[in-house]
């Protein structure tokens, strides 16, 4: 199995969209064209979580910083912490938006007779 690292952002992205397209392969066909469209996105956005992810495991969620010199430095949350967020709520967003354009399963409620009888009266 070849490690992630290994590959170059572009083909961890060509790797995720594929293995996204199996998963969501019984969107119909006839709206496939948008769902398409997410799996690019929702592919990039995971390979570019898992970059920022590398990062803040390396170099943590916050950072010393200072206005000037004259002031003492405080932490504040890195920028790439804030962006990663944002981004991962995002994801999230487009992964339920794919999963909501498969077709629903589950059992079918037969006809019992009930709401004829009901609208009968």
């Amino acid at each position: 199995m070849v490690n992630k690292q290994e590959l170059n952002k572009d083909e961890r992205i060509y790797k995720e969209e594929s293995r996204l397209r199996k998963i969501y392969k019984k969107i119909p066909k006839n709206i496939f064209t948008v769902a398409d469209g997410l799996i690019r996105r929702a592919a990039y956005m995971r390979v570019a979580l898992e970059d920022y992810e590398r990062d803040l495991d390396e170099n943590g969620y916050v950072e010393l910083f200072t206005q000037s010199e004259k002031t003492d430095p405080y932490e504040r949350e890195r920028p790439v912490a804030r962006l990663y967020n944002s981004m991962n709520k995002n994801y999230q967003s487009i992964i339920k938006q794919l999963t909501d354009l498969l077709p629903k399963q589950g059992k079918t409620i037969e006809d019992d007779g009930f709401d004829e009888f009901v609208n009968n009266k």
